[in-house]
């Protein structure tokens, strides 16, 4: 999918981006999301850092939820995190004329709004993402996102203060805090997922997310069998004597035929554990035996 592809995929006219925080080995921030006043500030230096970085950025109205994600609850069809917080911008009121910084975090009692508690099952990573998007006349929208898909992975460090403020704020040792874009944070995934052995998964994933009309297949034996379409994916669930025939070749041996049948399994439990990660939703499609699984996928 080009660069053109995720702009149309987003709400238009927005620029949606991460503020990404890749914390020291085995940290753990103290807090899910900021105060309020933690997260406006956090807000006024996010947004002074992108107008030096991107100067038309200014004229356009900035939201950011004060709230750390895995990068998987932002990548998920429809980009319902992002969508959320243009919402609640629109609900946001309007004093003066110009562009707004409005950020949203903890309430007066710590408690963190529905859209912004992020799974804790996914807790753990060392990257979190706190979500932010720009929102305005389509032109400017326009142009600062061509700018910040053509600058922002190569130039957008945050500045010293900005980091030192989401460290102390989160209570957590960070080692690198930067700005990407949503098509950033994507590619940085593919290529995680691919050095993590996913690679076969991805163009299932990314149709889901970039191409949700569309459809995939993923057809290469010994994989799993999984079909994107109508909005979800369908994994063939075969009978060990259906997966010997589809995958296991001219192999004869029963201790190997048992383990490679136990490490399909196993196979197929990591790819939905990832597409759920993603909030795709699955179908585990039973299929009868000796019957052609890709027809009964079909």
């Amino acid at each position: 999918m080009s660069r053109h592809d995720v702009a149309r995929a987003a709400a238009s006219p927005q620029v949606h981006g991460v503020f990404a925080l890749e914390l020291s080995d085995d940290a753990m921030p103290a807090r899910a999301a900021l105060g309020q006043a933690a997260a406006g500030e956090l807000a006024r230096l996010l947004g002074r850092d992108l107008g030096v970085l991107v100067p038309a950025a200014r004229e356009l109205d900035l939201v950011l939820a004060g709230a750390h994600f895995d990068p998987a609850e932002l990548l998920r069809p429809g980009w319902p995190i992002h969508r959320r917080l243009d919402e609640l911008r629109q609900r946001a009121p309007q004093s003066g004329q110009g562009a707004r910084i409005i950020a949203f975090g903890a309430d007066a009692e710590g408690v963190v709004p529905l859209p912004f508690q992020a799974d804790p099952q996914l807790a753990g990573g060392r990257l979190r993402v706190l979500p932010y998007l720009f929102a305005g006349e389509a032109a400017v929208v326009e142009a600062v996102s061509a700018q910040m898909e053509a600058d922002l992975l190569d130039l957008g460090m945050a500045q010293a203060d900005t980091a030192l403020h989401a460290q102390e704020a989160f209570g957590v040792r960070i080692e690198h805090a930067r700005y990407l874009t949503l098509h950033d944070l994507l590619a940085m995934t593919a290529l995680q997922y691919r050095n993590q052995g996913l690679d076969p998964l991805w163009d299932v994933l990314e149709t889901a997310l970039l191409a949700a009309d569309s459809e995939a297949w993923l057809d290469a034996p010994p994989e799993p069998l999984l079909r994107y379409v109508d909005g979800e994916v369908r994994i063939a669930m075969l009978s060990a004597e259906d997966w010997r025939r589809r995958c296991a070749g001219t192999e004869q041996d029963q201790a190997r035929l048992a383990h490679g049948f136990a490490m399909y399994e196993a196979r197929q439990r990591q790819f939905g554990a990832v597409l759920q990660a993603h909030g795709v939703p699955l179908v585990f499609a039973h299929v009868p035996s000796g019957q052609d699984p890709v027809a009964a996928l079909g």
